[in-house]
């Protein structure tokens, strides 16, 4: 069996059923306004083809089919009502840090488990993408409570320790994987390069929400002298000065610079930009985050 990611906490298929009781709120803000305020609608969808009647728009004859036939036939069009959740999901070894008692993967593994459990109330076909260093595993959007069942499981495994990020190749895979316009959550810290291309072509097709991942060591270093950091993806090392003040500002200005210009680059590529902290409650601050985009 593979081994839990949280281990020093229940695991995600054990907090489960509390999980799911706790999404009702969130399924119902998704269903009814906010859900929908971030979705443009699909529109029509071809649905078969059948014989010509009378009256019929000759615009909807499908030529193909009546040549093979030898008599007409029209296309048949319904109104596509059924909503695509996917989730792609960083499990990278930065995603595996956090400064308290949450990691950034813990906040991002529960955050796709309540819009998992929030597509499964609404009845909405569910799927995702889930890399660290590689793509881990990957599944097309669908409706069942074995879905859910297999995707919280993924995601309650324990992540692959290589280094790197495959984000950009997550992207372009989601691009692919996906045949209808969808509504996409990407969560991330970003700490990558490369991906934006890959994400303006997701954007173009699909609502995508970037769902960046921060924790408060990311503006915020606490004065405990200096000291040897070691960056996790690239393994470098740097000492940090933190009773400096002048380090510690200039530590807040870069982030709050970083901050800025992923928002802009979100927001250029055609994306929805969203961040939320591991001190956060995740369900609150999707919550805010749905309210704040209701239909006017």
């Amino acid at each position: 069996m593979a081994e839990k990611l949280l281990t020093d906490r229940e695991s995600l298929i054990k907090r489960a059923a509390a999980l799911r009781i706790t999404t009702t709120s969130l399924a119902s803000a998704m269903q009814n306004g906010a859900f929908r305020s971030l979705y443009h609608g699909q529109g029509i969808e071809f649905a078969g083809v059948r014989e010509y009647l009378r009256g019929d728009d000759v615009r909807t004859i499908d030529w193909n089919v009546t040549a093979r036939s030898a008599k007409p036939f029209v296309k048949i069009f319904e109104e596509e009502r059924e909503l695509q959740i996917f989730l792609i999901v960083d499990r990278s070894v930065s995603m595996q840090e956090g400064s308290k008692s949450k990691t950034r993967l813990e906040s991002a593994t529960e955050i796709a488990a309540l819009l998992t459990f929030s597509a499964e109330r609404n009845s909405n076909p569910v799927g995702a993408v889930l890399f660290s260093g590689q793509i881990e595993f990957a599944i097309k959007p669908k409706s069942s409570a074995n879905q859910t069942l297999l995707l919280l499981s993924r995601l309650d495994e324990m992540p692959d320790r290589s280094k790197g990020t495959a984000l950009a190749a997550s992207l372009s895979g989601a691009g692919k994987l996906l045949k209808k316009r969808s509504l996409v959550f990407v969560l991330s810290d970003f700490r990558a390069g490369g991906w934006e291309d890959s994400f303006a072509h997701l954007a173009a097709r699909h609502d995508v929400v970037a769902v960046r991942i921060t924790d408060s060591i990311d503006s915020s270093l606490p004065e405990i002298g200096s000291v040897m950091v070691r960056d996790p993806e690239r393994g470098i090392r740097r000492l940090f000065p933190t009773m400096s003040k002048t380090f510690r500002s200039e530590w807040r200005e870069d982030a709050a610079m970083r901050s800025k210009r992923w928002t802009d680059s979100v927001l250029r590529r055609g994306g929805i930009p969203l961040s939320i902290s591991t001190s956060e409650d995740s369900l609150s601050a999707l919550l805010t985050f749905f309210s704040q985009r209701e239909i006017a």
